[in-house]
């Protein structure tokens, strides 16, 4: 007993690896043996034995192709059907061969299964053979297989070009927040299978047509090549020619043409499903049965014919009372379903309605929100040619590696409240942005020196309020040619959309990215961000330290030098402010660089002594907050500013405000808003070695 079981347990453990070397196997070997019997001679039990695999290979291939529950689950059909089409191809010239070599000997020369197949379809009377032999190719080469063909055709047609929508689905679906990157992945896999799976059941299909053809051409070269060797060389009588080689040319021609037409129709079946997950007889029966009408109305038919005189009663009326049953039991079915439903307690009814709603029908804000009207579906439709989805995608990536941290996803949806062209930006739920455009149409921004107008319907660029015009497609190169900056429509919903994400970053940023952000740290400089937080710093005060930098425009890529900064300071104060004037002093050469670049001279705008010494008085400090600047100082100091920002922009060179520690904060809410392009730093936040050259002293 022992002894069984140490071997069924070694048997049992070597199975798995034989079974799965059988397939690295199988192939090679049964193309080699093809290549060989095309070349040598095959005795007549081997063609025997090739002739019973050739059917029963060709009936489990049938078999599976009804069975899979999608055509992607049978990827190697195509493989599979240019093998047994080069297999049955060997075999029609391995017979061939013996047939008109020892034909002569009889008809059992070329073995048992050709013999046995010829017999039975012959029936005693060639005439009557020949005519359902001839029946049966035309039946696979006429219909199956051209059928399939063209079938096969279309589909790949189809889904070829239907590829670069799927893939911006995929794309629109990872952008939504809908899918994450590895459920995107593998359907951008199963696209691609597809595309080339109908690819190659398209050249497949060419196969199994040649494969026909030369069937037909075979069965004319038996006969004709037989009667000629059977009579001239072999001395054979015309009756006994026609007795041996009718019978074998149809027997070789029909263990041939019954593997053809059941893969032809393995080919069919799997080209005319649909690529979803469902069991192909199961869809049949039930999309059959489940209309009782279309069954009542055939019922009523058949009974109708069962009753004539001279029909056949008993089939008929049979037929009529099969689909009777059906009928009946689909409409008692549905009945019992909607009386299932009216039985249903009242009570049950209202004590089910308080539970119905739940924190789940409760649908957060989203971050960033994008509603359009509905002439502006197309636009963010990728089977229509929108573009809108790969352009916000660009614009998160962007503003993502610019900023330091991952721009959260843009839900889009339609807004039937919205006039047709309209959009709006949304924030939290709060509207930032909105404005209106033409998708049919381009948007000719004049940038300040065109030579010349052009006609068209005037408008602002949403983006940075310019003057601009919009024009027919037909115009865009006049324009260009005037100096104007010509964009199409999808192009300025993205940039508006870029400035509104820029000048709100701040709203973007919340504990769950400052988290990730100090997570990825953490995988590089583990000390550094160890016993942080909650130890000496909330993590409250660094999302708020973060907000304030990116208020200024500051990114946070940096993240090393804000958290060691914060570490430092932090036993000091937990003052937010204070610490975001220590961050943006330690990030100073980064601040400057984004300003002015790599330039050595650095070009200031500064305030005489006497303004900021009455500016120190004027702001009076109480309770950490300023009373701000006295209304007709504040006029006349934002009016000397802008004038000095303008002339450094005239010049080509950044607006760049220098000032004391102490006022900088103040003066960057008082030009936030009023003069966007105004740096202001100060005296700490300036690298030492950068020159500074005053431009402009504001107050003289």
């Amino acid at each position: 007993m022992k002894l069984y079981l140490s071997f069924y347990n070694k048997l049992r453990n070597t199975i798995p690896f034989k079974v799965k070397a059988i397939p690295a196997i199988g192939a090679p070997i049964l193309v080699l043996s093809t290549l060989t019997m095309l070349i040598l001679p095959v005795p007549a039990f081997l063609l025997d034995m090739f002739f019973s695999f050739n059917i029963a290979l060709s009936l489990v291939v049938l078999l599976v192709t009804i069975y899979i529950r999608r055509p992607l689950d049978f990827a190697a059909f195509p493989t599979i059907l240019l093998i047994t089409t080069l297999l049955r191809l060997a075999l029609n010239v391995a017979s061939t061969r013996v047939v008109l070599l020892h034909g002569h000997e009889g008809p059992g020369a070329a073995g048992q299964v050709i013999d046995t197949f010829g017999s039975v379809v012959i029936g005693g009377n060639y005439a009557v053979g020949l005519v359902i032999f001839l029946i049966l190719m035309i039946i696979n080469f006429m219909v199956v297989t051209k059928g399939a063909g063209r079938i096969s055709e279309v589909s790949a047609r189809f889904t070829l070009d239907a590829l670069p929508g799927k893939q911006m689905a995929i794309d629109a679906d990872l952008n939504a927040g809908l899918i994450n990157q590895d459920q995107a992945r593998t359907r951008r896999q199963e696209v691609t299978k597809e595309a080339d799976f109908y690819g190659s059941m398209d050249g497949a299909s060419k196969f199994v047509k040649g494969d026909a053809i030369a069937g037909i051409l075979i069965f004319a070269i038996n006969i004709i090549g037989g009667f000629s060797i059977g009579i001239m060389e072999h001395d054979v009588s015309f009756s006994k020619a026609i007795n041996i080689y009718i019978l074998l040319t149809i027997g070789d021609g029909l263990v041939a043409q019954i593997p053809s037409l059941l893969l032809s129709i393995g080919a069919a079946i799997i080209v005319t499903r649909q690529n979803i997950d469902e069991d192909m007889g199961q869809q049949l029966v039930y999309q059959l049965v489940d209309n009782p009408k279309a069954l009542i109305i055939a019922t009523g038919i058949l009974a109708v014919m069962g009753i004539v005189p001279g029909m056949p009663h008993v089939p008929f009326l049979g037929l009529a009372l099969i689909c009777g049953g059906f009928a009946y039991w689909k409409v008692k079915q549905q009945t019992n379903a909607k009386m299932l439903a009216l039985k249903k307690p009242r009570q049950e009814l209202i004590a089910s309605q308080p539970t119905e709603l739940s924190w789940d029908d409760v649908q957060p804000v989203d971050v960033i929100g994008l509603e359009v009207g509905y002439r502006l579906i197309p636009m963010v439709d990728s089977d229509q040619g929108g573009e809108l989805l790969d352009r916000v995608k660009g614009v998160r990536k962007k503003l993502s590696q610019d900023f330091g941290f991952l721009i959260p996803p843009v839900h889009i949806r339609d807004n039937l409240e919205l006039s047709p062209n309209s959009y709006c930006i949304t924030l939290m739920g709060v509207t930032v942005g909105d404005a209106e455009i033409h998708p049919d149409k381009d948007l000719a921004i004049n940038p300040g020196q065109v030579l010349g107008p052009i006609s068209g319907e005037p408008t602002i660029d949403p983006a940075f309020g310019l003057d601009a015009v919009w024009i027919g497609k037909s115009q865009r190169e006049h324009a260009q040619a005037l100096g104007y900056t010509v964009v199409d429509s999808a192009t300025v919903l993205a940039t508006h959309l870029s400035q509104m994400l820029m000048h709100n970053a701040e709203r973007l940023l919340g504990h769950e990215e400052v988290q990730s952000l100090i997570e990825l740290l953490a995988k590089q400089a583990p000390r550094l961000v160890e016993g942080l937080i909650p130890d000496l710093i909330s993590l409250s005060v660094v999302v708020k330290v973060m907000q304030n930098l990116l208020n200024e425009m500051i990114p946070i890529r940096d993240v090393r030098t804000i958290i060691q900064t914060l570490s430092e300071y932090a036993p000091k104060s937990q003052d937010p402010d204070i610490l975001t004037a220590a961050v943006r002093i330690a990030l100073k050469r980064l601040i400057v660089q984004d300003i002015n670049g790599i330039a050595d001279e650095l070009p200031v705008i500064t305030l005489v002594p006497e303004l900021e010494q009455i500016l120190h008085k004027t702001m009076q400090v109480s309770g950490g907050e300023s009373t701000g600047i006295e209304p007709g100082l504040a006029e006349r100091l934002q009016q000397s500013l802008s004038e000095a920002t303008q002339q450094q922009e005239l010049q080509g060179e950044p607006a760049v405000l220098l000032t004391s520690g102490v006022l900088r904060s103040t003066l960057v809410r008082f030009v936030k808003n009023t003069i966007p392009t105004l740096h202001v730093l100060s005296y700490q936040e300036v690298p030492d070695e950068k020159q500074i050259r005053i431009v402009r002293a504001v107050g003289n």
